[in-house]
């Protein structure tokens, strides 16, 4: 039999370990996921073969007598500009990327893990009953999203984010699987949070690489998030234009997104854009100042060694595009920078881009390749020519 005061437990637990919202979904098989096989027959989930783990069109699959899925979000919206917001270029006349806001501090797959065990040791204690229970955050066969539209955390918007009324899109989803028969937090007979896009197309609209084949339908193959992290080999030519400065994923159908105008803001320090203190050059000189993984300098990003990503992206989620995804999509953001021909960094970005283009590494010497052709077509003040 479920428990509502057990329910109202967890979730008061889960708040104390920090999490900001909570909630209960029985483990089934939502319609959602009845859905999953056609979008990935279509082809929309690209080289995401994990997609097709058979678990994932039913939770219970997970874990063997599931019953229960405890759903937890948190907040990583950090109090910084939008990227519809931020320069492309600084008074420094330095081209500038955009790094995803998820990555800009640390791992969230860690520091929501981490919390997710502090929750399910809580559990352990408080339940005298034996229990099975896995904890997942974006790292295993459930579809959070899904299960947190179910557990009351929010509706499932036109760009297929999770959006709360009052916390908005910027939410890390992490979900506990269970043998605990718990209480769901909706109601028998009561549905999910009412869809309130209405008749918005801002997100749809703004996606450079129109990746929504239709309101709630992505595909993957063409969203920026795929093509900079989940994708490992050449970037489609006629994509590449329309990823402009994105180097590590896409925030701009959030950024334009009504709900997300007022969405508060986090102070966990780890997600706050992480500082990169100057050092010197090998040359007896000190760089420029810190870098910042917010707008950072696509000429930084692109010089950066094997060693250089592994020290500075330790402990951080851009690893997840390793050395050579992170390099080939600096070229492509300084093939976009349309820089003016005759500025000092015009001549510095050819000069870096046209030693990458000679890289053994062919599928970065590609891009070095094309982002030279790309800035050779640009009239003398900036700007294409096309």
């Amino acid at each position: 039999m479920s428990r509502p005061d057990e329910t109202r437990w967890i979730c008061e637990r889960a708040r104390a370990v920090g999490f900001d919202l909570c909630g209960v979904a029985p483990a089934e098989a939502f319609e959602e996921l009845a859905q999953l096989p056609e979008w990935l027959e279509r082809g929309y989930g690209g080289e995401m073969n994990y997609l097709r783990d058979p678990r994932r069109a039913d939770p219970r699959l997970v874990v063997e007598g599931a019953r229960s899925l405890i759903v937890v979000a948190l907040n990583y919206n950090s109090p910084q500009p939008y990227s519809t917001e931020q320069p492309a270029s600084t008074g420094d006349d330095a081209p500038h990327g955009w790094i995803s806001r998820y990555a800009w501090g640390d791992d969230y797959h860690e520091v929501l893990g981490e919390k997710l065990e502090t929750l399910l040791a809580a559990m352990r204690a408080h339940f005298a009953e034996p229990f099975e229970a896995r904890a997942y955050v974006d790292t295993g066969p459930v579809v959070e999203r899904v299960a947190a539209k179910y557990a009351g955390l929010g509706w499932l918007a036109k760009n297929t984010c999770l959006i709360n009324e009052e916390l908005g899109s910027w939410l890390f989803l992490g979900v506990i699987v269970t043998t605990l028969e718990l209480a769901p937090t909706l109601a028998p007979g009561e549905p999910p949070a009412a869809d309130l896009c209405g008749n918005c197309r801002l997100c749809l609209d703004a996606c450079p690489t129109q990746a929504f084949d239709e309101p709630y339908v992505l595909d993957a193959r063409r969203c920026i998030s795929y093509l900079t992290i989940e994708l490992c080999e050449a970037i489609p030519e006629e994509l590449r234009a329309g990823i402009g400065r994105a180097v590590i994923g896409c925030d701009i159908c959030q950024d334009v997104c009504p709900w997300n105008r007022k969405a508060p803001t986090t102070r966990l320090v780890a997600f706050q854009a992480r500082l990169f203190p100057a050092k010197e050059n090998g040359k007896g000189k000190m760089e420029n100042g810190a870098r910042s993984l917010l707008s950072p300098e696509l000429e930084w990003l692109a010089s950066l060694t094997q060693q250089d990503f592994s020290e500075i992206f330790r402990g951080s989620a851009v690893k997840r595009a390793k050395w050579r995804g992170l390099v080939r999509n600096a070229c492509v953001a300084l093939g976009n920078s349309r820089l003016a021909r005759d500025s000092a960094a015009y001549q510095r970005v050819t000069l870096l881009l046209s030693r990458l283009a000679d890289a053994d590494d062919v599928l970065i010497a590609e891009h070095a390749r094309w982002a030279l052709a790309r800035l050779a077509l640009q009239g003398p003040f900036g700007g294409l020519s096309f």
